[in-house]
This record gives C-alpha cells, sequence and structure tokens, in this order.
C-alpha cells in the first residue's frame, strides 16, 4: 500500500511539473508580451508575425530579440512580410528597445508617431521605404542615445528640424528620397558624431549650403544631390577636412571651382549639373584615393590638368562644359 502512494505522489508530482513547465521555461516580460501583442492586433494580425502568439514565449518569436540577461525586448526588426496600416503608438511601450528597424513595408502609412520619443534606449531607428508621411518629427531629438538614423525612400514633406544636431551620439543621418523643403539647418555644423554620413538627396531643400557645415572636419560622406541648392559649397572642402565622398550634383550651385582645395581623403566628387565655372584646380592631381569623378555640365573653362587619376576617368565625367579640354577630352587649341 505505502509502495502504491508513493507512486502516486511521484506521478502526481511528474503531471504538474510537466504542466507548468511551459509557464515555468517563459523567458519573456509579460508587460512586453503584452505590448507586442497588442502591436500584432494593431497590424491586423499580419502573416509576418505569425509566430506571434501568446503561448509561446515572445523571445522565440519572429522580429524579436530578446537582452540575453534581463529578457526584456531590445529590438523590433521587421524587414519581409508585410505591415499594413500606421505604426501603432504601442511600439513607444517597449521601455527596453535599442533597435528598431521597420524596411520595406510599402503599406505602413502614416506619420511618425510621438510615442517613439518614449524610447529612450533606442541607438537604431529605421523607418525607410515605406509610405511614412507628415514631418520629420522635431521630438526624434530627445533620443539622444540614437547613432543611427534612417527616414529615406518615404513621403514625408516640411522643412528638417535643427533639433536634430543635438542628438550627441548621432553617426548618420539619412533622409533621401522625400519630398522635404527648405533649407539645411545652420546648427548641422554642430554634429559631434566622427566620420558623420550624411545624405539628403532627392528632396526640394532650397537655399544655400550652410558656411556652419565647415565647422566640422570630419564628415565622411555627404550627398546633397538633385535638391535647388544655390551659391558657394567651398565650406564643405578644405585641406583640413577628412571628407572622403560628396554627391552634390543636379543643384544650381555657382562658384569658381578654381579657387577651391580639396582635402587629400577624397574619394570621390560628384558636381555635374550645375552651374560651375572657372578650371579645375591642379591641386585635384595630388588626390591619391580619388576613384570617383563628375563635373560634367557646367560652365567649366581650361585644360585639364595631366596627373593623378585625373586621366583615368572618361569624357563623360568632363564633358558639356563651356570650353573645357585635354585629355581625356580634345586637345587644346
Amino acid at each position: 500500500m505505502e509502495n502504491k502512494l508513493v507512486t502516486i505522489t511521484i506521478l502526481t508530482l511528474l503531471f504538474f511539473t510537466t504542466l507548468l513547465q511551459p509557464s515555468l521555461s517563459e523567458l519573456c516580460n509579460k508587460n512586453d508580451k503584452k505590448v507586442l501583442l497588442q502591436i500584432k492586433k494593431a497590424f491586423n494580425d499580419p502573416y509576418v508575425l505569425t509566430s506571434w502568439h501568446e503561448d509561446t514565449d515572445c523571445c522565440d518569436w519572429y522580429c524579436v530579440t530578446c537582452d540575453t540577461k534581463t529578457h526584456r525586448i531590445t529590438a523590433l526588426t521587421v524587414i519581409t512580410g508585410s505591415l499594413e496600416g500606421p505604426i501603432p503608438p504601442q511600439v513607444g511601450d517597449l521601455p527596453y528597445l535599442e533597435n528598431l528597424d521597420l524596411h520595406k513595408q510599402v503599406n505602413l502609412t502614416g506619420p511618425i508617431p510621438p510615442a517613439i520619443a518614449k524610447l529612450k534606449h533606442l541607438t537604431f531607428l529605421r523607418l525607410n521605404w515605406n509610405s511614412l508621411t507628415g514631418s520629420v518629427p522635431d521630438f526624434l531629438s530627445q533620443l539622444t542615445n540614437l547613432t543611427f538614423l534612417d527616414l529615406s525612400f518615404n513621403n514625408l514633406t516640411g522643412p528638417i528640424p535643427a533639433s536634430l544636431s543635438k542628438l550627441p551620439n548621432l553617426g548618420s543621418l539619412r533622409l533621401d528620397r522625400n519630398k522635404l523643403t527648405g533649407p539645411i539647418p545652420d546648427s548641422f555644423g554642430e554634429f559631434k558624431g566622427e566620420n558623420f554620413y550624411l545624405v539628403l538627396s532627392h528632396n526640394q531643400l532650397s537655399g544655400k549650403i550652410p558656411t556652419s557645415l565647415g565647422k566640422k572636419k570630419d564628415f565622411s560622406n555627404i550627398d546633397l544631390s538633385r535638391n535647388k541648392f544655390e551659391g558657394d559649397s567651398n565650406a564643405l572642402f578644405g585641406s583640413d577636412k577628412t571628407i572622403q565622398f560628396v554627391d552634390l550634383s543636379r543643384n544650381l550651385l555657382e562658384f569658381d571651382m578654381s579657387k577651391v582645395e580639396f582635402p587629400k581623403s577624397l574619394a570621390s566628387l560628384d558636381l555635374n549639373h550645375n552651374k560651375i565655372t572657372g578650371s579645375l584646380p591642379v591641386g585635384l592631381t595630388a588626390l591619391d584615393n580619388l576613384r570617383g569623378f563628375n563635373v560634367s555640365y557646367n560652365r567649366l573653362c581650361g585644360k585639364i590638368p595631366v596627373g593623378g587619376n585625373l586621366q583615368s576617368f572618361d569624357d563623360t565625367s568632363y564633358f558639356h562644359n563651356r570650353c573645357l579640354c585635354g585629355a581625356p577630352l580634345q586637345s587644346c587649341k
């Protein structure tokens, strides 16, 4: 009889242990899980979030990353499948989120929600190749841990907020392929991030390139192409700069190129389709890293300097200027 009772007790314990095991093994924070399920519901239960099921551990869900120690949600990354509608405000209720990446969701619409400003741990924010509308929000300047911000390939309108330059850790800003208007804020020369990557191309930005940009010596990449910028761009250059890639093509820039001093670090320079005058400075022959070069469709004159990499580019890099000559163009008369 005693042996039978022991057996029953063991079996009962095994039964309850098995029954409770799923809940005991779940690592996901219950509040984070609740928020994720609200986000899924707000997106109308899309197929890409099928694994988000109440009976499973949210740390195992697709598109979600948990911290290995705290088991709080640190990343929400949806770069496949299809989300529809606006970004739900519940996204701001994931307090330990460091990475928010919603990429190529063409049916993702509406403005960027103010709730994102609650994500104080966010370092990486990519909301690109979507159909977002509204402005580039001023409240993004509250995300002081951001190192990367990409809102490119959307339908954003209005001016660029000057407050973005207050982000102390930002090293990359992409706002290209939108419908933004107005000037580049003067404050953009105050970015603190090293080797800064700035891309504002394919918008409707206008005005002069602010001379304040010249205060920052270590831009790595500046792409302001396909806008309506006027005047001079000399502030971007100088022997004390470390800039590598510059694209100012298809604007309304008008300055004397012979007076520009280019940094030795320059690897690519595209100035095509502007109103640039003067001649090509001999200093271009000293740029050993120059691998991309285009000054076509301007108003340049004089002989193309011989040396360096200038003759390695074909005539399409030089043609349609007022009176530019010499290899690879026709010889000067």
